[in-house]
């Protein structure tokens, strides 16, 4: 059990280098220092390679690794300006460039194997217009949310549609069995083929569906409570130690290899932890002073057999968090706000790979992914 594990904001404050690590503060250089043995990472900069038919990429939202250590990618092609799509302008304007498609997969080294979902905008039928947050299952399934559409959609691996659940633009709430309230994260437990959907952008919980049929099974909200759609929260009362009694912004999840789920409340600025049947069993509050779109995003866990680490991409103080998985400690960070080989702004979609190195998608005006390697001790 993990009810020992409950922690509330500032009550596990002992110092003052642990208050500026929980908000988010420079005890060094801009950086909390990380605790004895904590993962290290060094960017990679020769990561990706150069994309072919001089494709460019929009605001990231979403990157999973799959099983072949193969690096997805969403972006948001509709985010680039004339100026970046020169080329596909009428007439051109330029010899360059033009947005990438929807989807890309890269191979380990970086070298693009595919790209697919470039249908019209008008036609949303067959492809996911407005990509958020994307998984790659056990069985090869491509699963796609889209948040300002409400529909989370499941592909082969070469983009034919197999599943939608929900509809496009129809949302009847947190309560409601079929319909999708603004989907993004979302999870596959390989043992059950259930798949846990963050269904958070419009409503306020976590939905489980059978992976096969997209059938509903169970949901659930803040605390393992039903979710209330109109409850009311001001994040600038976190500042003060009071915590959203509902999902402020479910984001992000992923399940361990010991039955647990772990859900992003972006802008409730925390994390909490479930069984898989929606049992409450912990949560950790970062970052507790961040407004705007709050600091927990999307979370993955690290490969070794135990999980170890809980790594957090925060979009607002643009960094990942390192917290150990066991007591969900915050034990160091890296990242730094900006566009230079290592920083990032708005880290939004992020992944692992089996050796332990994170990829890190960006959903500002760098909308770029990078490499970050695990330094080996």
């Amino acid at each position: 059990m993990l009810n020992h594990l409950l922690v509330r904001p500032f009550a596990w404050v002992a110092c003052a280098a642990t208050f500026a690590l929980v908000l988010g503060g420079p005890p060094l250089a801009g950086q909390a220092k990380p605790a004895a043995g904590a993962p290290v990472f060094k960017v990679d900069p020769s990561w990706p390679l150069e994309m072919p038919n001089n494709w460019i990429l929009g605001a990231v939202t979403g990157v999973f690794v799959d099983g072949k250590n193969h690096v997805w990618v969403t972006h948001l092609p509709e985010t680039l300006t004339e100026e970046e799509t020169s080329m596909t302008q009428t007439p051109p304007i330029a010899t360059c460039c033009q947005a990438a498609p929807t989807v890309l997969e890269f191979d380990a080294t970086g070298k693009i194997v595919q790209g697919w979902g470039t249908g019209p905008m008008e036609d949303t039928t067959n492809w996911p217009r407005n990509p958020h947050g994307i998984f790659v299952d056990h069985n090869d399934h491509v699963w796609i949310g889209s948040y300002q559409h409400h529909r989370v959609m499941k592909f082969t691996r070469d983009g034919k549609l197999l599943l939608t659940i929900g509809q496009y633009d129809k949302n009847a709430g947190s309560a409601d069995p079929t319909l999708m309230g603004g989907p993004a994260g979302i999870w596959v437990n390989p043992k059950t083929n259930e798949a846990f959907i963050a269904d958070g952008y419009r409503n306020r919980r976590v939905v489980v569906v059978d992976g096969a049929t997209g059938k509903y099974l169970r949901h659930w909200g803040a605390y393992g409570k039903p979710p209330d759609d109109t409850a009311k929260f001001d994040p600038k009362s976190m500042m003060s130690g009071a915590l959203p009694t509902q999902f402020s912004t479910v984001h992000g999840l992923t399940g361990s290899s010991d039955g647990r789920i772990y859900v992003a409340d972006r802008r409730g600025n925390r994390i909490q932890v479930f069984d898989q049947s929606g049992k409450f069993l912990a949560e950790q509050v970062i970052a507790p002073a961040t407004l705007s779109s709050g600091s927990a995003f999307v979370i993955v866990l690290s490969p070794d057999a135990q999980q170890q680490w809980l790594y957090m991409a925060d979009g607002t103080n643009h960094k990942v968090w390192i917290l150990r998985r066991s007591t969900l400690e915050v034990v160091g960070e890296f990242g730094h706000g900006g566009r230079q080989v290592g920083q990032m702004l708005r880290p939004h979609g992020m992944s692992v790979d089996s050796q332990g190195n994170l990829y890190v998608g960006e959903a500002s005006t760098g909308r770029r992914v990078q490499k970050f390697t695990l330094q080996r001790r």
